[in-house]
């Protein structure tokens, strides 16, 4: 007796969606795709917005910004819900070990007091700056367009919210969490004359309606600035006076805005190329954001490492801004 096995395969009628096949082919998609591209809703709306009547919900003239194909800024990434949360995951299990390692074993007694109150002074009240950059972000989420750049902005949103936190962890590891620690840093920012600058550009930023020009002033120049006052030439300082331990509690932020780089720097890369009205419109919000930040960072930068701290922050943001196809401009 013989046995004669054979297998079948069976054809999909349907490779995948029709809303993805018009943009794809006839082809498997991924699940970012499935879930990122055409499926924000533009017809058919009830109701304009009661605080915006003039517009529609999804309106594309919420910036000054043109684009032939709303759906070109795809996320290099690849985030969707799922994927992104699965890696934010991984970066607070990382945090929190970390945070658990430097309070089990003390590291805080190892820090001298002119370290503690520097920290509390000059790094703390950067938690105020991240919750600034959190709402400046929901303004992409909520008045941008296209589900590819929408839904990567609330995740960039909530990104910034958890370094706010992170720093506000900071804190507490050197208080003991009383929270003492927060309520001075709360004092600077709001008196101290370092900060008096940035304060002023977290609250004149939110009255800007162009979402896409707060984009600009948030992941290029904004994030520009403190990555590379704060995370690179304050964290040397910290090292100088034997406080290192403290770069493992920064490293979450570190991440984070490496993270969000490679996607921002994507984004705008695409806008500068869509066409010359484009590139204009993002030189002259460049330069004039530039403007803005390097004096708001000048005190700060001044008072908690060197005078020419912030020219230095400033040429580093001008030579990524040259590889995304944008230049100050000098008329400007």
């Amino acid at each position: 007796m013989t046995l004669e096995i054979k297998t079948s395969n069976v054809e999909p009628i349907r490779q995948n969606y029709a809303y993805i096949e018009r943009r794809f082919g006839s082809k498997p998609a991924t699940r970012y795709q499935e879930v990122s591209f055409d499926v924000q809703a533009e017809t058919n709306f009830h109701y304009r917005p009661l605080w915006k009547p003039e517009k529609t919900l999804n309106d594309k003239t919420n910036t000054a910004l043109q684009m032939q194909d709303w759906y070109a800024f795809k996320d290099p990434r690849q985030f969707y819900y799922g994927t992104y949360v699965q890696h934010r995951a991984r970066l607070q299990d990382t945090a929190e070990s970390n945070f658990a390692f430097f309070e089990k074993r003390q590291l805080a007694e190892h820090l001298s007091d002119e370290v503690k109150a520097k920290v509390i002074e000059y790094l703390l009240p950067f938690r105020h700056v991240e919750q600034t950059a959190n709402l400046h972000m929901m303004s992409g989420s909520a008045y941008g367009y296209g589900t590819v750049l929408t839904q990567a902005c609330i995740y960039a949103a909530m990104d910034h919210l958890g370094v706010a936190q992170y720093i506000s962890r900071i804190g507490l590891a050197l208080d003991g969490n009383s929270g003492d620690s927060l309520q001075q840093a709360k004092q600077a920012w709001m008196q101290h004359p370092a900060w008096q600058g940035l304060r002023r550009l977290c609250e004149e930023s939110l009255t800007e309606q162009d979402y896409f020009k707060l984009f600009l002033l948030q992941n290029l120049v904004i994030d520009g600035f403190v990555t590379e006052l704060v995370y690179q030439q304050f964290d040397q300082w910290l090292v100088t006076q034997n406080a290192r331990d403290l770069a493992m509690l920064t490293e979450f932020m570190k991440d984070t805005l490496g993270d969000l780089r490679k996607w921002s720097d994507t984004v705008i890369k695409t806008v500068a190329a869509e066409s010359d009205h484009n590139k204009q419109l993002l030189n002259e919000w460049f330069t004039q954001s530039l403007a803005q930040v390097k004096a708001a960072f000048t005190p700060w930068a001044t008072a908690a490492l060197t005078a020419d701290a912030v020219d230095q922050a400033e040429q580093v943001v001008i030579d990524r801004a040259k590889k995304l196809g944008l230049q100050p401009l000098t008329n400007a």
